[in-house]
């Protein structure tokens, strides 16, 4: 019998640890942002986030992903999704943890902080398993935007607050939770939803309002088991908003017709599907005619949650990369002690607690909107945030891979969690609008509101530390005022991010951590790759302090 060779110097997995507790960088941001939250939910949930099970439920909701079955065994359209059993385990977990509809139902106030409580915890779920999280990301989405219909508000948003995770395809009424979804990208059109064909047909009214008949399509139709959806339709008056369920009230299924579901680069778990409505029955939500700007506020909460579930995979990605190198040796000792690779992990580490304090700062606007300036930040940090953040997890999660070598590449049995990270992260960027998108929202934001004042006030408390940072704070004014084309944006979002980030960690990170990151990206002592940090920078105390175990 032939006898394999022993097996050494590999490192072992990074499981059953606690994701809140050694998320040092996220902990500080909450007790910034929301110093009297109660945080005890986030320290349960990472228990369980971090635990073996949940990844073994991560790993197989990945490896065998949702099945189309458009009819029965007789022949009836049924237009089901199916999934594995680890699918609906880590939904019940999201739902459970309030991660959808639930801060709606909540009062807002320094203990509870609902929105704050939210994001946190949708970044530590980002951790384990992103993509079951876009039918969670929608329902937290659309609910407010129900109140475009009172009487539909009135039945669904209880059950939308509900912890009660319930994946059968049956009446609103015979449910103890709910989900739902939206649909606005058609074929011709992409971001470009003006340019939507889908004809909706007023047929009357009832309890729900005005009820229309839908034809037509949708490109992208995500979580398409969701129970109900908020979609785009041209009706006489223009674009409009429409609610459309899954079941209608007396039982029967909608004329909603799956002819297939995508087949992703990345987001495996998730059922992404291209639909056709054949007069299907939707009942109108806020104003015929104004579905632009009804549909663009949950645009607003999707594009936080971008912004929060990249955060989440930059962390787990760095996590990775620590657990690995602090195992791994080569050249005599482990590969965290090696100059140069202390160097790559440190930048990653600034790169990631950047993301983080942005993110979180971004969620707690949405818990103050009564107070002017919280809404105006909120208005311009959210183009913000998914610009910039999105568009660095791609290059974080590359290098991030790179410091496990071949290892990060492969996805032998499904447990490549790197290699899933990095198939994930351009789809941040890219839904909800990509970055030239968001750099044009940011100039539509700018004009809202004294944008120079706001920003401003933001970046007060941390004048006087940095130089560098002084410099471009001081520029921003000017070049707010100046910005007159398109062309400039996405320099604008880029350094707009950068000053927040750096202005964010001042107040609330170590100095060796803000003085790192604004040397880096601010002061010019950086160079185009990660690794780049310069000297007399403390290394050391940046990796202690991203590290996921002890």
């Amino acid at each position: 019998m032939t006898l394999t060779h022993e097996v050494f110097n590999q490192s072992e997995p990074l499981v059953d640890y606690n994701l809140f507790d050694t998320h040092r960088a996220l902990r500080d941001a909450l007790r910034f942002n929301a110093p009297q939250l109660q945080v005890a939910p986030l320290r349960s949930l990472g228990a369980q986030l971090g635990s073996a099970e949940m990844q073994a439920h991560a790993r197989l909701a990945n490896v065998h992903p949702p099945q189309l079955i458009t009819h029965d065994r007789f022949g009836r359209r049924v237009d089901q999704v199916e999934f594995h059993p680890s699918y609906h385990a880590l939904m019940s977990a999201a739902v459970a943890a309030g991660l959808h509809g639930t801060p709606w139902g909540q009062p807002p106030g320094p203990e509870t902080s609902p929105h704050v409580l939210r994001a946190a915890g949708f970044m530590l779920f980002t951790e384990l398993e992103p993509s079951i999280l876009c039918p969670i990301s929608m329902t937290y989405a659309v609910t407010p935007g129900l109140r475009g219909n009172a009487a539909v508000h009135a039945e669904w948003a209880p059950k939308l607050h509900s912890r009660w995770y319930d994946p059968a395809l049956k009446s609103f009424r015979e449910k103890a939770g709910l989900t739902m979804g939206m649909g606005m990208t058609e074929k011709q059109g992409g971001s470009d939803v003006r340019a939507n064909t889908t004809q909706a047909v007023r047929e009357g009214s009832d309890a729900w309002g005005e009820r229309y008949a839908l034809t037509g399509h949708k490109w992208f139709f995500s979580a398409p088991m969701c129970d109900a959806f908020l979609v785009l339709a041209q009706a006489p008056a223009g674009l409009s908003c429409f609610f459309l369920p899954r079941v209608l009230q007396g039982g029967s299924l909608n004329a909603l017709r799956i002819q297939r579901l995508k087949d992703k680069l990345g987001n495996k778990a998730n059922a992404s599907s291209e639909v056709e409505f054949l007069g299907a029955s939707a009942w109108l939500v806020g104003e015929e005619g104004r579905g632009i700007p009804q549909i663009l506020e949950m645009g607003t909460l999707t594009r936080l949650d971008c912004s929060l579930g990249t955060s989440g995979l930059m962390r787990q990605a760095v996590a990775l990369a620590l657990n690995h190198t602090a195992q791994r040796q080569a050249f005599g000792k482990p590969l965290i002690e090696q100059p140069l690779m202390k160097n790559v992990l440190a930048d990653l580490a600034l790169e990631s607690e950047a993301a983080t304090a942005l993110a979180i700062r971004l969620a707690r606007a949405f818990d103050r909107q009564d107070d002017a300036h919280e809404r105006l930040m909120a208005r311009i940090l959210t183009p913000v945030a998914k610009f910039w953040i999105c568009k660095r997890g791609s290059h974080l999660a590359q290098e991030a891979m790179e410091c496990l070598g071949g290892n990060g590449y492969v996805e032998e049995g499904g447990q490549g969690v790197m290699a899933r990270i990095y198939r994930e992260m351009p789809l941040n960027s890219i839904w909800e609008g990509a970055g030239n998108i968001m750099a044009i929202d940011l100039l539509r934001a700018l004009r809202k509101g004294d944008a120079a004042a706001a920003f401003a006030q933001e970046l007060a408390p941390a004048r006087g530390q940095h130089a560098a940072l002084d410099r471009l704070v001081d520029s921003l004014p000017t070049r707010v005022e100046a910005m007159a084309t398109e062309a400039e944006a996405r320099r604008l979002a880029q350094d707009v991010a950068l000053a927040l980030q750096a202005g964010l960690l001042v107040q609330h990170a170590p100095a060796a951590v803000h003085s790192a990151f604004v040397a880096s990206r601010i002061g010019g002592d950086w160079g185009h790759a990660f690794g780049t940090l310069g000297r007399g920078l403390d290394l050391d105390a940046i990796i202690r302090r991203a590290m996921p175990v002890a």
